[in-house]
C-alpha cells in the first residue's frame, strides 16, 4: 500500500492534462490527497480527473477570464487549500498574442497563475498553513525582465529568452508571496523539475523539433522522475525552511539569474502584474 502522507490535504495542480502535472496528481491522490486538476484539454485532462476521483476544470490560461472563471469553481469545491502547484506552462511563439493582448511567454506562465494564486488567497488561508509551489526552470538564467516594457512593446522578443523570462518571474513571484503573505500562514516555493521528456514545448516549433528528435533521449529525464521534486515538496508542505527559496529539482538555492534576488524588481513585477489583471 502506497504511503499516506497526503492524507487529510486539499491539493490543486495546473498544467495536469499530461506530463509532470498529471503525474504529480495522480501520486499525490495515490499518498491519500484529495486532488483538483485543471488544464486546457478537456479530452487528455478527463483521464487524469477520474484517475484522482474528482471532476476536471478546464481553463485555458492564455485567456484570463477563464482564470477568474477556474478560481470562482475551486472556490465552490473546498473551502481551505494545502498545497496548490502552480505547473502550467510551456514555451510559446511571442508573435501570437493571447486573448488579452499579451506576450504568451509572460502570460501564460506568470500573469495567469499571478491572478489565479490571489484570487485563491483565501483559500489558502484557511488552511492554517499552505504551500505554493511555482514550477519554474533553469531557463530563468536567460531571463531579463524589464519592468516598463514585460510586453516587449519596445524590444523584439526572442521566444527561449522569453521563456526564460517567465521563469524568472516564477521566482520572483515567489519571494513576493514570502515576504507579503506570511502572516496568512502561506508558504511559497519555485522548483526546476529538470528536462523533462513530455508535451512541453509543442506550442514551440523549435524546441518542439528538439522534443520530437532522437535527442530527446539524452537531453530529457522522465515524467516520473520530472515530477518528483515537485511531490516532494508537496509533502513538506508549509515549511518554512521552504519559504522564498529556488530549488535545482532536490537541491535548494540553484542556479539563478542574478535578478532574482532584487527586491526593486520583486515588488515591481508584483505591483505592475496587480495592475495588469486588475487586483
Amino acid at each position: 500500500m502506497t504511503d499516506q502522507t497526503m492524507a487529510g490535504r486539499t491539493v490543486l495542480v495546473t498544467g495536469a492534462s499530461d506530463g509532470i502535472g498529471a503525474e504529480t496528481a495522480r501520486e499525490l491522490a495515490a499518498k491519500g490527497a484529495t486532488v483538483h486538476v485543471t488544464g486546457r484539454s478537456a479530452d487528455k485532462l478527463r483521464p487524469v480527473a477520474e484517475a484522482v476521483g474528482t471532476e476536471p476544470l478546464v481553463a485555458d490560461f492564455s485567456r484570463l477570464d477563464d482564470v477568474r472563471r477556474l478560481a470562482r469553481e475551486v472556490g465552490e469545491r473546498v473551502e481551505r487549500l494545502d498545497v496548490l502547484m502552480n505547473n502550467a506552462g510551456g514555451t510559446f511563439s511571442p508573435s501570437k498574442k493571447t486573448h488579452d493582448g499579451h506576450e504568451p511567454n509572460f502570460q501564460i506562465n506568470h500573469l495567469a497563475p499571478f491572478l489565479l494564486t490571489h484570487l485563491l488567497r483565501p483559500q489558502l488561508a484557511a488552511a492554517g498553513g499552505s504551500l505554493v509551489v511555482n514550477t519554474s526552470s533553469i531557463g530563468n538564467l536567460i531571463g531579463k525582465v524589464v519592468l516598463d516594457d514585460l510586453d516587449y512593446e519596445r524590444r523584439r522578443a526572442i521566444e527561449f529568452p522569453a521563456y526564460g523570462t517567465g521563469k524568472l518571474m516564477n521566482i520572483l513571484f515567489t519571494r513576493g508571496i514570502a515576504r507579503r503573505w506570511v502572516d496568512d500562514g502561506v508558504v511559497s516555493v519555485a522548483v526546476h523539475p529538470g528536462p523533462v521528456g513530455s508535451s512541453f514545448g509543442r506550442d514551440s516549433w523549435f524546441v518542439g523539433l528538439l522534443y520530437r528528435s532522437p535527442l530527446k533521449r539524452f537531453a530529457t529525464i522522465t515524467v516520473p522522475d520530472g515530477a518528483a521534486p515537485l511531490i516532494a515538496l508537496a509533502e513538506r508542505g508549509a515549511d518554512p525552511e521552504l519559504n522564498g527559496r529556488y530549488f535545482s529539482r532536490f537541491t535548494a538555492d540553484g542556479w539563478e539569474n542574478k535578478q532574482a534576488k532584487d527586491q526593486v524588481l520583486i515588488d515591481g513585477l508584483w505591483e505592475r502584474s496587480t495592475e495588469l489583471v486588475g487586483l
